[in-house]
Order: C-alpha cells, then structure tokens, then sequence
C-alpha cells in the first residue's frame, strides 16, 4: 500500500498492539556472507537503525532468532540447492518487504559461472563422494524464485545505501539508489579515464555506480561488481575492446565476474563467445 506522497506506506509492526517496531530479519543463502559483514560494519549508524527495529533473526550478529512474520527481511546470496529453493518460498510467505542484497541475490554471484558448463564434471572433480552432494543445476537470483521487492547491487552491498532504503522504508519514502555509471563518479573524483589514457580494459562505463570508483582511482579496470547499468551499451563496450587488441575470450572473461549471469553481461558475453566459436572454425 502507498502512501499519500506516492512512496511505500511507513513500516507498521506486522504484529500485534503490544508489538512496538517493525520486525527486521536478514537470511543467509549461497554466499560469502560479505554483504551481511558490511551491515555490521556500519557500527554507529547499525545501533541506531536498532533503535527503530527489532532484529528478529540475523544468526551472523545473535543467537536470538524469532519466528516470523517479518516487516523486512534481507536476503543474501543465490539459490544453488532444492533445499535453498524450498527455503526462499517461506522466507517470502514470512516477510512484508523482501530486499535482495548483493550480487549474489541479485544476479548469481560468482557461483552462477558454473551455469555456463556441467555441473556434474565440477562434483566428480571437486568431491571425493559426489553421491552424497544435493544441488541444482543452476545457481540463480532469488527473483528467479520469489517477488523481490527491491534490489540492492554490489559485491559487497554499500553500507550507506542498504542504511538509506531501510530508512525510506521506515519514514514511507520510494527507496532509490544511483543508476548512473561508475564513470560518473570517476569524474566527480578527478579520475582520468584509464581506458582512454592507459589503454586499460574497463566495465565502468557500462556498471552502476555504487563503490566510489576505487579500481580505476588505482589504475585497475573497473570489475563490474554493482552490475549493468539501466540501458548499457554492452556492444560498444565489447567494440572498443576488440579495437584495443583484446581478444574475444578475453573479453568473455571480463563480462562474466561477480554479475555475469545478469542479462547484459549475460548476453554480450554469450554473444562474444559465439564470435570466437565461430572464428576458430572458419580458422580450422
């Protein structure tokens, strides 16, 4: 339900009278746990997000766990097991807002590389008893599984934008991060374009902003880690790399990262191994 100003209606407890804040859960699925790790280490700004909600259930902070249901749950990580699969389902019968936080939750993660090959020659490589290993063909975003009610990007998340929707929600305001590109922000720090000036393979142009830039303010190419941008120019990209020398399988590479399994990095970088596919046998 919204509100009058067109934003999501203030979180009420999902409770009874007696129940005063709105009840917080985050949920761990195939992951580093990294994002739920930036969540504590906001400190200060954590301890007065508490002051407004009842942690019901986050095992990486308390033993303390509550049932639901849950006015916001945060979920961390990709579906990659039936057990995981099944789980998502109740975890979204128990919550009011649903937020996926990472590029695991939100595209994969890294896991989601396996998505490209078989994932029975990684268990008889990987485990001594493969019969004993449980898992799905795939590792996908939970919006694969369940209505998710709000993305949030990064590997890992940005502390402040995670504290910043949850906010919104709290006051009954849309919740809104950048979509602009990492380039932006390179220009707001003074950094000289190293695609341009060094010659140096770069995701910025086409990746959400998020991070601050770091990797090029340190002369390295942007990873990607905040995944593509609302309407990225993948083609360009993949054109300008191929004109400084980069090879098609090279740029495969740098396409699927933290976020490759989302759709834009999906597809170009399924589109430009395909090229080198085609290439090889015309070669042959």
């Amino acid at each position: 339900m919204n509100s009058p100003n067109g934003g999501p209606a203030p979180i009420k407890p999902n409770q009874p009278a007696q129940a005063a804040k709105p009840r917080l859960a985050v949920f761990k699925f195939a992951s580093c746990d990294g994002c739920q790790l930036a969540l504590l280490d906001a400190e200060d700004e954590l301890l007065a997000l508490a002051g407004q909600v009842e942690i019901a259930y986050f095992v990486e902070a308390s033993r303390r766990t509550l049932a639901g249901p849950y006015d916001v749950s945060l979920v961390e990580g990709a579906i990659t097991t039936p057990e995981e699969a099944e789980r998502i389902q109740e975890v979204r019968r128990q919550s009011r807002y649903l937020i996926a936080i990472g590029a695991c939750a939100t595209a994969g993660g890294i896991q989601a590389l396996r998505n490209w090959h078989d994932i029975d020659d990684f268990i008889q490589a990987v485990y001594a008893h493969p019969a004993y290993i449980d898992t799905l063909a795939t590792a996908t975003p939970i919006s694969d599984h369940v209505q998710v009610d709000f993305e949030l990007r990064g590997c890992p998340i940005n502390k402040y934008q995670l504290l910043a929707v949850l906010t919104a929600l709290l006051v009954g305001r849309q919740p809104s991060v950048p979509t602009y590109s990492v380039c932006v922000e390179c220009k707001r720090r003074g950094t000289t374009c190293i695609t341009v000036a060094q010659g140096v393979p770069c995701l910025g142009p086409v990746t959400q902003a998020g991070c601050g830039a770091i990797c090029p303010a340190y002369r390295r190419g942007c990873y990607g880690c905040y995944g593509p941008t609302e309407a990225p120019n993948m083609d360009a990209l993949g054109q300008r790399f191929l004109a400084m020398g980069a090879a098609p399988a090279e740029i495969v590479r740098l396409f699927r990262t933290f976020n490759g399994y989302a759709d834009a990095f999906r597809l170009a970088g399924d589109k430009l191994e395909e090229m080198d596919r085609t290439s090889v046998q015309r070669r042959g």
